[in-house]
């Protein structure tokens, strides 16, 4: 457990420095530049998700039970992921009326994502990768959503062939992964 949370504390942490500190964020840009900056960001983002994945793995050899979600749970787990993904999509495809409406959807998305997880999964290293996760999109949502408001930001909507689209590849992706990737990836298959 300790290598997932070491994991987890890096990665959401280099996550989080525009959100607790800002200022030093844009400091360091101005010291290191640009893409010195974004070199050092990529690097401990790498290294915090591959100590997460390591330890998630690890965690998972020493299971502890906290609770067992009803089959209901797995169920709406699975739709809660479909928007997630529909979501995922919209922080990609231009001109979407889904940005357009939430500004920041790929946190509105791992928000989704990690409390249908909890939902359906009831052990300690789920509770933990997933209860780290929601809240710092939680988080990290509000801050950002506060900082549009402030900078006066706007997401431009496109036309609606463009939301089409974002609905179309996201549940696309979601059924590849659904029906496949998540098993050869992660080794669940969510429907059995």
């Amino acid at each position: 457990m300790a290598m997932l949370i070491l994991g987890l504390v890096l990665f959401l942490g280099v996550h989080s420095v525009r959100v607790f500190a800002d200022g030093w964020r844009t400091r360091q840009i101005a010291r290191l530049g640009e893409k010195g900056w974004k070199g050092l960001y990529s690097i401990l983002s790498i290294a915090g998700f591959a100590l997460l994945v390591w330890g998630f793995g690890l965690a998972r050899q020493h299971p502890v039970l906290v609770w067992v979600p009803p089959m209901a749970l797995r169920h709406l787990n699975a739709l809660f992921t479909l928007v997630a993904f529909v979501l995922l999509a919209a922080a990609y495809v231009p001109g979407n009326a889904i940005k357009a409406r939430l500004g920041h959807p790929m946190l509105a998305a791992v928000k989704l994502w990690a409390f249908g997880h909890l939902l359906a999964a009831g052990m300690l290293h789920d509770i933990v990768l997933f209860g780290a996760f929601l809240a710092w999109a939680v988080v990290d949502f509000m801050v950002s959503r506060r900082r549009d408001r402030a900078a006066g930001v706007r997401y431009p909507k496109g036309p609606a062939s463009r939301t089409v689209l974002t609905v179309v590849v996201g549940v696309a992706t979601w059924a590849a992964f659904a029906f496949w990737l998540h098993r050869l990836i992660v080794g669940v298959s969510p429907f059995g």
